[in-house]
């Protein structure tokens, strides 16, 4: 039996009273949904929260799942919207960096702090993107789903979600440009 017959299966049981069975779906997701929290908010409490009210928002809609779509695609769509509307509630996260502590400790430190600056400069750009490209990229290349799936998580045609993930990167690429070449070219191979 596989993880999708598993997680359909739970649900089954949830949805006949047998409540236990969640823990099953919970077990197997917490980390994917807690890391495209994370994506979401750059804070692990933030993003506990988030994947927590994600659960429980999935635990409420169970008995409209029907198996339409891969249980996959149905949960990761409720944390998406769940997530979305906490972004919206409480805007962009706040980054910070210690530098202080990178210089005291030399320049491969300094280079390290360099590194991940750029990388979250990157992270920054994408996520202050507006929301139907932002989506896209995160659920796209973050969560690593194909466009068919990545579409059915957005609700949008597949080739409306290549129009965004075309039009993010473009985007990316003009916010990046002061990085270098390589930064918002990274991982975004053509679709």
């Amino acid at each position: 039996m596989g993880e999708g017959d598993d997680d359909a299966a739970d649900a089954a049981r949830v949805v006949a009273g047998d409540l236990g069975a969640f823990e099953g779906i919970v077990r197997r997701w917490q980390g994917r949904l807690l890391a495209l929290a994370w994506r979401f908010c750059r804070d692990r409490a933030a993003a506990e929260d988030m994947a927590q009210e994600a659960f429980v928002r999935a635990f409420r809609a169970l008995a409209t799942f029907r198996g339409d779509a891969a249980f996959s695609t149905w949960l990761t769509a409720i944390a998406v919207n769940t997530y979305r509307s906490r972004w919206r509630a409480a805007g962009p996260p706040l980054l910070s960096l210690d530098l202080a502590a990178a210089l005291v400790s030399g320049p491969r430190a300094l280079r390290g702090l360099q590194e991940r600056e750029r990388a979250e400069a990157v992270r920054r750009a994408v996520l202050s993107l507006p929301e139907r490209y932002r989506e896209a990229i995160l659920v796209y290349y973050f969560e690593e789903k194909d466009v068919a799936e990545a579409a059915r998580v957005l609700a949008v045609a597949e080739g409306t979600l290549k129009a965004r993930l075309h039009r993010a990167r473009a985007l990316l690429k003009r916010r990046c440009a002061h990085l270098g070449p390589s930064a918002a070219g990274s991982g975004t191979e053509e679709t």
